[in-house]
């Protein structure tokens, strides 16, 4: 291409609404039963403006958009005459014998081709009604729950950690939009509503966290961000910042409120009294409190300086081979109490 040409295009790309599909990749394949059973492609949509959702297309509709393509701009359509005509990529043909599924399996790679020359096409091809609408999120699209995107995995399960520099008591979160079933220890089973505290992105599509005292990945389209992770320089290299989790837990008159909160900083790290009882009441926003741990006996012990800390966090320590913690979380707990409740405190002789 020259350079002028390379130029306008280059232009004429960042004048493209932000809506604009600019790639798509097949993540996995659906079975859909019904009077006919068939096979939908599961396809992640990213556009101009950084966008990302699943849209489900079977191979017919594919085909359709094709046909229609090639009888506008197609440049072997003899009937068609202009300035708007390109070179189409071929779509694969038609297999009326075989597994359903096999011919689907089969007919990914060949599809990501296609999808991929076809939204590399000239910008103005972009802005085909036809073409906006196929990759388009329609309402039945955005209402299902995606499954495994087996295809979106990534390729290894190591992350590396990195000793964080931001403030104590970050506490980056998600929702879960849809339940998840992962496959392996290495990945979280979620539920939907759960909040999972975010440890550190494994690449563009999965993320890693804790809930329900459990540590593993999970993707990143299953869950509503509420508090993103900082932005790093490495991401999808799976160097994200490292968090830590804090079990902690209000004991009240009306029950147990348990809370994991996510903290980065390194677990061998020793806050300050103040910081604990500050945090605490920004958890729980509750203000007269006291802070307590539990000794090796199971008696509440109140906390009330940085000597106290530092004692709990010995005690603790001793105690890490007889608890089964994620390796991220702290190796002790707060339990806090109303600051005038002194009837959780074992008072016998």
């Amino acid at each position: 291409m020259s350079l002028p040409q390379q130029l306008r295009d280059e232009s004429d790309f960042d004048q493209l609404p932000h809506n604009v599909p600019i790639s798509a990749t097949i993540a996995d394949i659906e079975e859909k039963k019904g009077f006919i059973d068939y096979f939908r492609f599961v396809t992640e949509v990213k556009t101009k403006g950084e966008g990302k959702y699943f849209i489900y297309r079977r191979y017919r509709e594919f085909f359709n958009l094709h046909q229609i393509l090639e009888s506008k701009y197609s440049s072997e359509n003899p009937e068609k005459r202009g300035p708007n005509t390109c070179v189409l990529p071929t779509l694969p043909g038609k297999v009326f014998i075989g597994n359903k599924k096999e011919i689907a399996e089969s007919r990914i790679p060949e599809l990501n081709t296609y999808m991929k020359r076809l939204l590399g096409l000239p910008p103005w091809f972009l802005l085909d009604e036809d073409l906006r609408m196929f990759f388009y999120q329609r309402d039945q699209d955005s209402q299902h729950q995606p499954r495994a995107l087996r295809r979106l995995r990534p390729p290894t399960r190591k992350v590396k950690t990195v000793k964080p520099k931001m403030d104590l008591f970050s506490s980056p979160r998600a929702e879960a939009m849809f339940d998840f079933r992962g496959n392996g220890k290495e990945e979280l089973n979620l539920k939907k509503g759960e909040v999972i505290f975010l440890l550190q992105r494994v690449n563009v599509d999965w993320l890693e966290g804790t809930v329900n005292n459990q540590t593993g990945i999970f993707p990143l389209s299953f869950v509503k961000i509420i508090k993103p992770l900082p932005d790093s320089d490495a991401e999808g290299e799976g160097n994200g910042l490292a968090y830590s989790c804090l079990r902690c837990f209000l004991l009240s008159p009306s029950g147990v409120d348990t809370r994991d909160v996510c903290v980065q900083e390194d677990i061998t790290i020793q806050p300050t009294y103040k910081d604990l009882l500050s945090r605490m009441r920004n958890v729980f926003k509750v203000e007269d409190i006291a802070l307590n741990y539990r000794d090796p006996e199971g008696d509440l012990i109140r906390i009330l300086d940085d000597e106290d800390v530092q004692l709990m966090i010995k005690e603790s320590r001793g105690q890490q081979g007889k608890v089964n913690r994620p390796v991220n979380q702290f190796p002790w707990e707060l339990h806090v109490t109303l600051a005038s409740d002194f009837s959780v405190y074992n008072n016998e002789a």
